[in-house]
């Protein structure tokens, strides 16, 4: 098939999808499997200036829930109508939105003539150019929580990279991967640092000196690891892991007449100008929404319909006919469509833990673990406390609310400062997002292109070994420096 006749849009490639489905029914089946064999327990929970929070001294073992074996298998649905059905609902609609909306973008050639203006203002600075977006997305993490709101722009990164000469991984790695950086690297993130720190009382954003520093050393060590990656795969471009899935992506972007693309067709003028237009509006959403909780609670599916609304108004305002947007929106959800599968049975590894009650058993187990730690160790169990609990839950405030009112006082008990504690924590919250194949945001990512999930990591697990030891070197010296204010 040749590109032109290809379909538009992003497209869930068999072979990822039948990897991520088997991965994720191995892990349905482990969380089945620990619900035998872990006893039930729980917490109480109390209501603290509007918030429920655990009590620490409140757990106990209570009997183990009746939860047939069948239920591991019909998990995937019962998640829409359980506690977190509302919000895997919003995530669903949210990617048909945007893949709808990204693949009339690409059918009517509005993404390709944006590209070639951007690519031709910026010349053959391509690398300067990849830093300074890798900066952008890491700096709206690190500042504004943001996160999963990016994906609308993910397909566009993705094309530019092709655009460029690279693969389909940059383009992931200088948009969400560097947003999750920056977003675990946090300087002000209102709710991983913020959460955490009113939940630990200490004064709002405090220690942000420190935080700094460690953004940008990440950032070094995102810079380093893409720039070496990208020259590589634009010297020997065989050598990228999806060099044959990629094939016929790049193909759209290969060899673009730039000048024709980017002269002025008053047609395709408008249609940029629309859509930049809610583009602007989004940026808006993204940056107003840490500080305005009415819009921070619907940021997600206000992104999702202004991306919408951009992309089907763009392609009538450029020209094309109801006809062409229709069959390019359809073949936008039919690309996205399978991946609906994989984010339910993702959300169904918490759900079966918590329907089988051993969720607060293993945080109990794991909070044990600080009895006669030094701050030092006690700042890496809570590192990877952390990481542990991200792999059944993916939200960081709903975290904070689970486990810091249990690191807190175990904290004070064996002398590590709480602002130690919560940097550990923010660490094990934000790092992991790309890491674990439970992610929603990560399953919708690899979706937008034809990297499957053991492709991913395999390439990345080199970034987050240089990740690791990062961090852990900034939790040491915030353990000798006593980083407080307490």
């Amino acid at each position: 098939m040749s590109p032109q006749n290809q379909p538009s849009g992003a497209r869930i490639s068999a072979q990822a999808f039948v990897q991520s489905l088997l991965i994720l029914f191995v892990l349905m089946m482990a969380a089945g499997i620990l619900t035998r064999v872990v006893p039930a327990g729980n917490y109480t929970r109390v209501t603290q200036a509007g918030r429920e929070v655990i009590d620490p001294a409140s757990f106990r073992y209570v009997d183990q829930p009746t939860y047939p074996i069948w239920r591991w298998f019909t998990a995937p649905v019962e998640v829409l109508w359980g506690p977190d059905g509302l919000t895997i609902i919003v995530i669903l609609i949210f990617l048909l939105m945007v893949g709808s909306s990204f693949a009339v973008l690409d059918a009517c050639d509005i993404l390709k003539a944006a590209l070639a203006r951007v690519v031709r203002a910026f010349g053959e600075r391509k690398y300067p150019l990849l830093l300074v977006i890798s900066l952008l997305f890491m700096l709206m993490g690190a500042f504004f929580g943001i996160f999963e709101e990016v994906v609308p722009l993910v397909p566009v990164m993705i094309a530019l990279s092709y655009f460029l000469g690279w693969d389909s991984i940059v383009g992931l790695g200088m948009s969400i991967l560097a947003t999750n950086m920056g977003f675990s690297a946090a300087i002000m993130n209102p709710f991983t640092i913020g959460v955490a720190q009113e939940i630990a009382g200490l004064p709002l954003f405090s220690g942000a000196w420190l935080r700094v520093l460690i953004f940008l050393a990440i950032y070094a060590v995102l810079a380093v690891f893409l720039l070496r990656y990208a020259r590589r795969v634009e010297r020997r471009p065989e050598t990228s892991p999806v060099f044959e899935e990629d094939q016929a992506e790049r193909a759209k972007y290969h060899d673009l007449p730039l000048n024709d693309l980017a002269a002025t067709d008053p047609r395709m003028s408008r249609g940029m100008a629309w859509f930049l237009a809610f583009f602007a509006l989004i940026l808006l959403v993204l940056l107003t929404g840490p500080f305005v909780p009415a819009i921070s609670e619907y940021a997600l599916p206000i992104v999702g319909l202004l991306f919408l609304i951009g992309g089907l108004g763009a392609g009538l305002v450029s020209g094309a006919g109801g006809r062409q947007v229709w069959k390019a929106m359809v073949e936008g959800v039919s690309g996205i469509a399978p991946g609906i599968p994989l984010i339910l049975m993702a959300a169904s590894v918490k759900y079966i833990v918590a329907q089988g009650g051993i969720m607060d058993t293993i945080l109990h187990a794991a909070a044990q673990s600080f009895s006669g730690a030094n701050p030092f160790l006690a700042a890496l169990l809570v590192y990877g406390l952390a990481l542990l609990i991200e792999f059944f839950i993916s939200s960081g405030s709903a975290k904070a609310f689970l486990i810091m009112p249990i690191l807190i006082p175990l904290a004070d008990l064996v002398g590590m400062t709480r602002q130690v504690t919560v940097t550990a924590y923010c660490f094990g919250d934000g790092f992991s997002n790309m890491l674990y194949p439970t992610n929603p945001v990560l399953l919708i990512c690899l979706g937008l292109t034809a990297v499957s999930y053991p492709k991913w990591l395999r390439w990345s697990l080199g970034l987050w070994a240089w990740v690791l030891l990062v961090t852990v070197l900034f939790l040491g010296i915030g353990v000798a420096i006593n980083f407080g204010p307490f």
